[in-house]
């Protein structure tokens, strides 16, 4: 595209200037559809980065932190996500989300994908096609749920699972979504919002709703059987690192595709993510080495994932140097929750999915509001931005939605577990947790001990 509209140049400046407004209209359309045509192309490529995020990133993750009994049942509850979420998006989400409606939730004007086509929703995204932009907020959708799983790890009835995360869609996820980035969302920053809370690409979106809600999960079910008298141990680490490099690799469809665009947004959010990550790993590293006495792999890849949550409502907001502080900051809280906060309250967070996205994504929110500025995003023209452009406001508003995203995941969850525990049970029988759930739910093993 690029040689043919160098080409256009000396014919434009050649014209008469009776051919000159068409020459230059022709160039204009021409520079419009080559923007277009790369922004799509890059806004396609983060979907499936996201999506590798999910499976086969968050599944390997958390399939290596189990115990070598529950693998499979671990890795089936992220990949059966990405087939549940997929069709409750198509049928109802996407419009719940993104149409226009009420500060809270949206309309059904996109149900069952309604004029959802090749033309751009100005809206969100003027340069993609609609489309385009429904699918990669598909790719959010089926991440959130599924990062919730890390708390009830080994213990919940898959049928259970099933109905507890169609429902907490309707009644956490889609709600929550809308009010940060749909049109008139009472959170929304730049499109009618009452309270504008900066989330770029899922602070409170994805990891305070997830992390919160695993939290309640967590204290619903009760601790594992065996546990803190078992070992339960991770089966195998390498899973879990390679797991953790193909989310650190995914996350960059993750922020650096929240610009929408092929843009120098993107390039800003790309940068920051990467030094969040890194600065995140070290601190935890640094902090579990003073603390125990030695590195594990396990803490530098928890690290590292801590950051990428921090990192992610400031993405596209901050400088890369206060992308380092967050990180770092990131590295160690999280470490704290983790190995101190945890242990000291005596909940069974199985594979601390509180400890890493609900502390990290409250953290990164709030660090969001201090490091703002509009050097990077001038998301509010002729206003200031952050307590780094003078406006110590935005840490409030940042606190109101960190607040609104955990108090109606809090309550949410709860209301839902008790609807799942009554409709079916929640938790696995005795039994069944003795014997592992790649047997017991699913009639499976992931390693043949006979072989």
């Amino acid at each position: 595209m690029l040689p043919a509209l160098v080409c256009l140049i000396p014919s434009v400046l050649a014209a008469q200037p009776a051919d000159l407004a068409q020459r230059l209209a022709d160039l204009d359309r021409s520079v419009k559809a080559a923007q277009s045509s790369a922004d799509n192309a890059w806004m396609l490529v983060s979907a499936a980065l996201v999506l590798m995020m999910t499976g086969p990133g968050l599944a390997l993750f958390y399939g290596g932190l189990v115990r070598r009994k529950n693998v499979l049942a671990t890795i089936m509850q992220s990949f059966i996500l990405m087939a549940v979420v997929t069709v409750l998006w198509a049928v109802a989400g996407y419009s719940l989300t993104f149409a226009e409606g009420t500060p809270f939730v949206g309309g059904i004007r996109y149900a069952l994908l309604n004029g959802v086509g090749a033309l751009p929703n100005a809206d969100y995204a003027p340069t993609i096609p609609q489309q385009t932009f429904m699918i990669y907020q598909l790719m959010f959708a089926i991440i959130t749920p599924a990062l919730i799983c890390g708390a009830f790890a080994e213990r919940m009835k898959f049928s259970a699972m099933l109905l507890f995360m169609t429902l907490w869609m309707f009644v956490v996820y889609f709600p929550m979504a809308h009010m940060v980035w749909g049109k008139g969302g009472l959170l929304n920053a730049t499109l009618g919002g009452k309270i504008p809370c900066f989330d770029f690409a899922g602070g409170t979106v994805v990891h305070i709703t997830s992390g919160v809600s695993a939290l309640v999960c967590a204290l619903y079910l009760g601790h594992r059987r065996g546990y803190r008298t078992d070992p339960m141990r991770p089966h195998s680490m390498v899973l879990s690192a390679v797991g953790a490099c193909l989310l650190w690799v995914g996350w960059f469809g993750f922020n650096a595709g929240s610009a929408l665009a092929s843009s120098p947004l993107a390039a800003s959010a790309f940068v920051a993510t990467h030094f969040g990550a890194a600065a995140a790993a070290l601190g935890w590293m640094a902090a579990e080495w003073l603390g125990t006495g030695k590195p594990s792999v396990l803490g530098a890849i928890s690290g590292a994932v801590a950051g990428l949550v921090a990192i992610t409502p400031a993405s596209g907001f901050v400088k890369p140097f206060p992308a380092l502080f967050i990180g770092a900051a990131a590295g160690v809280v999280c470490y704290f929750m983790v190995s101190a906060v945890k242990h000291k309250f005596g909940y069974d967070d199985s594979l601390d999915a509180f400890g890493v996205h609900g502390a990290g994504g409250t953290l990164g929110a709030i660090l969001t509001g201090v490091f703002a500025t509009k050097e990077v995003n001038d998301v509010w023209s002729g206003k200031p931005m952050g307590w780094a452009d003078g406006n110590p406001i935005q840490v409030l508003h940042q606190m109101a939605g960190c607040a609104m995203a955990a108090g109606l995941a809090l309550a949410g969850t709860w209301v839902i577990l008790k609807v799942c525990d009554a409709a079916a049970g929640v938790r696995v029988e005795t039994q069944h947790e003795i014997e592992g759930l790649d047997l017991s739910m699913h009639g499976e093993e992931g390693y043949n001990f006979e072989a």
